[in-house]
């Protein structure tokens, strides 16, 4: 099943205006958890929790920013 232009558009505002705020929250949750490590390994936390985030999502983001391809120009 394929989502139409308008439908990723608005999951993709869904997943910046909701999903990214409460995935911060998770990752500085996860690095208290780990009783603050030193600044490289806290480091290396972020980077790999940031880049771990927007895996599952490439397929939303792909191509949002471009014109709408299902409408037509004038």
């Amino acid at each position: 099943m394929s989502l139409s232009y308008k439908s990723r558009r608005r999951l993709a505002l869904l997943i910046l205006l909701v999903g990214l705020p409460a995935y911060i929250v998770l990752s500085i949750t996860v690095i208290n958890w780990l009783e603050r490590p030193s600044i490289w390994v806290e480091l290396l936390v972020y980077v790999a929790l940031g880049l771990l985030w927007a895996l599952p999502f490439k397929f939303i983001f792909k191509g949002v920013g471009q014109a709408d391809p299902d409408h037509p120009e004038k």
